[in-house]
């Protein structure tokens, strides 16, 4: 979810609390001080200044066992009808969304797409995907100059994907014994007649059959009064031509609306659809489909409806904020719900839902989608994720019953993370004691999760919130909030070294907006402006419209303001900052240094490209894609645009059209980035051992261009690892050596590979420790550096990994493959499962499930293995393995 949902429970008493406006309105030079010495004021400032927000119940699902769940939409998409799939490639986009992993997100929505077996899903899941690629437009027109068509998710052509009614079928002609009828008829419409073949209007439906041949005084009739049936002589004269022809193709738009109503009154089914098609021709705009939307649904015509509702869909979230479109979607009834979406209504309101709380999560619109999801639920998985959401609208708006009775509804449908909600709200309403008790009944009867103690802290006090954010923080440790509030606790005992590095434990793994917030308050309090500087400023290059102390203050007001109270730097300072940052892996410091200089009149396309870099390696894909596109924006020449437009194109998974992009850089100019972009993007696109030659020759093209020392130094980090892969391991040794004398501090880690494979394990466990003691982000050294060295120095090195960086997966594989050579099973179960438990990883289940086959337990091996290829359906050794213990299972 885009929206930020605040804490209700926590909203009344903090907001008033804090006021922030003290310290903006001083004078510069005049900035309160925030004493840390032992004093009731002291503390007091501190208390109102230093908040953490309670921790949000999401609208999200999240199972108590995702695991259970993944394997179990995996083993019914291998058996369900056609029409079920997409709605279980949606509840897997559900679970990936409780999860956080946004590319499994997409995927599952693309199968969902790709899994849709009628328009209407297509419609709804292909405008889905477009709304989750918004400001991904140009992509498309990057691959549209490389002559690659991105229009996957592109309109539909609605009347040629929807088939013709099968109940349209020409009637026989039955003519009254004895009757001698004309074989012409003339329907008289005011002062016109209109002369018909008698036979092919009775073939245009049963009514006309009936009347013109059968029992009625009209079959004896030639001349036949039409002019109270609200169809015009120009109308019935194109009635009479579709009688010829079957076609509609020379009736001009302003008729077609007329003989749609003629036709459904005289049940012309073949005539209705006929308009029908025609009509979505006219669908061209907003306007058009919500005029048009109003006849279609009364009228019974799907293929116009689908066309409007298309409309309605590519245009969100904008078409959400237009009454009219609201209303037509929360009006409708069943039957014209079936009309507007066949049987596609979950899918359609669980888009309308999540698009309508990411605008506003409060509004009333918010909660009627809700209520129609619920309302539309076909199974208990969709009715409750549908209570729950919806819970969480009601909390938010403070109506707590509501909210209270939905929470209790989801928990009793088997949502146990609803528990949070019901128990928040019987917080709320005075009842902490029967919230704690709540809480401990779940945490005591099912395997606890991280966010149940997390929860439970809320409702106690002293040592026992104490153990239950420590236990939160040993179950989940991507849980932010545990950290907030001891770093805080800290701050507030005027213990800042602690606070400090509490705060640091999170953001060396998680660069959390809220986190960030936080430590930019303590230095705030600790008049520490420059490094407070550097936190808002790597806020405001994440997010910049982002507003702090609880959404009451722009960010960038709170930079200008602490920007007075440091020394200016020039752009010398500039550079020798983001050097010495750079070189010392200070990602979010050398965010900083750059924002800073972007200020300035330097080459801004140089530089967003750069923050692009760090935000990549900071695992923030969507910031980083920003500042490409940025970067972009601000080149300075033909040749620097494209080249940013082949990394934009690389990164988003278009690696050949990426290398296009540096070829025609190359031949505008030869350039150290264009060089570099053309050797990154072969060494990744071809598969042909061969080319590593071919990559060193650009490299060394590269080399020989101007440019600054933090590139070339990247660049003679690449080029060693080129040449440690073909056995080169001398010239991959001088250039980590030449990049390191330049300060590419990560060369160290390529230099310690050469001296491996020269068999001097020792020279390379010196070097990672080289490595360890310079960068500021030390993680991957560790891991790294626990390659080479004895087991117990390897145990104690991804110890140290686990705690900096809880999410890297290779520490649990190595201590589960470990425990497993000693025979002890049970533990390396455990110790895979405790990642699991956070992180959905393929290697991690795979491993897991080879444990549990190797240990017979075959069922839990096939869950496993199942739940691991929702996470990646392509991965090799999981299909074979999933495919030796089906054969096994009982």
């Amino acid at each position: 979810m885009r929206t930020f949902f605040p804490s209700e429970s926590c909203k009344e008493t903090q907001l008033n609390a804090l006021n922030p406006q003290s310290w903006l309105q001083v004078e510069r030079g005049k900035l309160s001080k925030l004493s840390l010495h032992p004093s009731s004021s002291s503390s007091s400032s501190i208390e109102s200044f230093i908040k953490v927000p309670e921790p949000q119940i999401l609208p999200f699902f999240k199972p108590v066992d995702y695991v259970e769940v993944l394997a179990q939409i995996h083993e019914e998409l291998e058996s369900c009808p056609p029409q079920e799939r997409s709605n279980l490639c949606l509840l897997q986009f559900q679970v990936f969304r409780g999860l956080g992993e946004v590319k499994l997100m997409r995927r599952s929505l693309r199968a969902a797409w790709q899994k849709a077996s009628t328009v209407h899903e297509k419609l709804v899941f292909g405008a889905w995907l477009k709304y989750e690629k918004q400001g991904e437009d140009l992509i498309a027109d990057l691959l549209g100059t490389c002559v690659k068509c991105a229009q996957e998710f592109g309109p539909i052509d609605v009347a040629s994907q929807l088939p013709l009614n099968l109940n349209v079928n020409s009637h026989e002609c039955v003519s009254m014994n004895g009757n001698q009828v004309s074989r012409n008829v003339s329907f008289r419409i005011g002062d016109e007649k209109i002369v018909c073949d008698r036979q092919k209007i009775s073939s245009l439906s049963a009514p006309f059959n009936a009347m013109l041949n059968g029992c009625f005084t009209e079959s004896l009739c030639e001349d036949i009064d039409m002019s109270e049936n609200n169809i015009s002589p120009s109308g019935m004269r194109a009635v009479k031509e579709f009688s010829m022809t079957g076609s509609l193709s020379e009736v001009p738009p302003n008729l077609l609306l007329e003989i749609l109503f003629f036709a459904n009154k005289f049940c012309c089914e073949r005539l209705k659809d006929a308009c029908d098609r025609k009509l979505t021709s006219l669908v061209c705009s907003r306007e058009d489909a919500v005029e048009l939307m109003e006849y279609a649904l009364e009228e019974n015509t799907p293929i116009l409806a689908a066309a409007c509702l298309q409309i309605f869909l590519r245009e969100l979230p904008d078409c959400l904020n237009d009454d009219r479109v609201v209303e037509i979607f929360i009006n409708a009834n069943r039957q014209q719900r079936s009309i507007m979406v066949g049987p596609a209504s979950f899918s359609l309101y669980c888009l309308l839902s999540e698009v309508a709380m990411n605008l506003d999560p409060r509004s009333g619109k918010t909660a009627c989608f809700l209520e129609k999801l619920i309302e539309f639920a076909e199974t208990d998985r969709q009715r409750l994720l549908g209570l729950h959401q919806l819970g969480c609208v009601r909390l938010m708006r403070k109506e707590y019953d509501e909210a209270e009775h939905l929470f209790e509804a989801a928990l009793n449908a088997g949502h146990i993370y609803s528990v949070a909600g019901l128990a928040r709200v019987g917080y709320i309403k005075g009842h902490k004691l029967w919230a704690y008790e709540k809480l401990s009944s779940v945490i005591s009867t099912v395997t606890p999760l991280g966010w149940m103690h997390q929860e439970r802290s809320l409702y106690c006090e002293g040592d026992k919130r104490k153990e239950d954010l420590e236990k939160a923080t040993e179950l989940d440790p991507t849980l932010t909030y545990p950290y907030m509030y001891r770093a805080a606790s800290s701050m507030r005992k005027q213990n800042a070294t602690d606070a400090l590095k509490e705060i640091n434990r999170v953001l060396g793994f998680k660069l959390a907006l809220e986190c960030l917030e936080l430590r930019f308050c303590f230095f705030l309090a600790l008049e520490n402006y420059q490094s407070a500087l550097c936190d808002v400023q790597a806020i405001l290059t994440l997010s910049p419209d982002y507003r702090m102390f609880e959404g009451r203050v722009v960010a960038s007001q709170l930079r200008t303001l602490v920007h007075e109270h440091v020394d200016n730097w020039t752009t010398a300072d500039c550079w020798m900052q983001l050097y010495e940052r750079w070189s010392s892996v200070d990602d979010i410091g050398s965010l900083s240094v750059i924002y800073q200089m972007l200020e300035s009149d330097a080459a801004k396309g140089i530089l967003y490209f750069r923050q692009s870099l760090l935000l990549l390696r900071l695992n923030c894909a969507e910031a980083a894609m920003r500042s490409l596109q940025l970067a972009r924006q601000h080149a300075s020449s033909e040749h620097e645009r494209l080249v940013y437009e082949g990394w934009i194109l690389y990164d988003t998974g278009h690696c050949e059209e990426g290398l296009q992009k540096a070829e025609e850089s190359i031949k505008i100019k030869r350039s150290f980035e264009a060089f570099f972009l053309k050797a990154y993007a072969l060494a990744d696109s071809s598969q042909d051992p061969s080319c590593s030659s071919t990559v060193v020759s650009l490299l060394e093209d590269a080399l020989k261009c101007p440019s600054d020392r933090l590139r070339k130094g990247q660049a003679l980090n690449n080029l060693g690892s080129v040449y440690v892969d073909c056995g080169k391991l001398d010239l991959a040794a001088n250039c980590y050596i030449n990049a390191l004398n330049i300060r590419h501090t990560r060369a160290h880690q390529g230099l310690a590979r050469v001296h491996f494979l020269r068999n001097d394990k020792s020279a390379a466990y010196d070097e990672m420790t080289k490595l360890i003691e310079k960068a500021r982000n030390n993680a991957s050294a560790y891991e790294k550096r626990s390659e080479y060295c004895d087991r117990d120095f390897t145990k104690a090195d991804l110890e140290m990994v686990t705690q900096l960086d809880p999410l890297r997966v290779y520490p649990y594989r190595y201590r589960a493959a470990v425990l497993m050579d000693s025979h002890k099973e049970n533990e390396a179960i455990a110790e895979l499962s405790r990642a699991i438990s956070f992180k959905a990883d393929v290697h991690l289940l795979h491993l897991r499930a080879a444990f549990h086959e190797h240990v017979g337990n075959v069922l839990g091996a096939l869950r496993d293995c199942r739940a691991a290829l929702s996470v990646d359906p392509n991965h090799q050794e999981m299909l074979e393995l999933h495919s030796r213990v089906y054969s096994h299972e009982p």
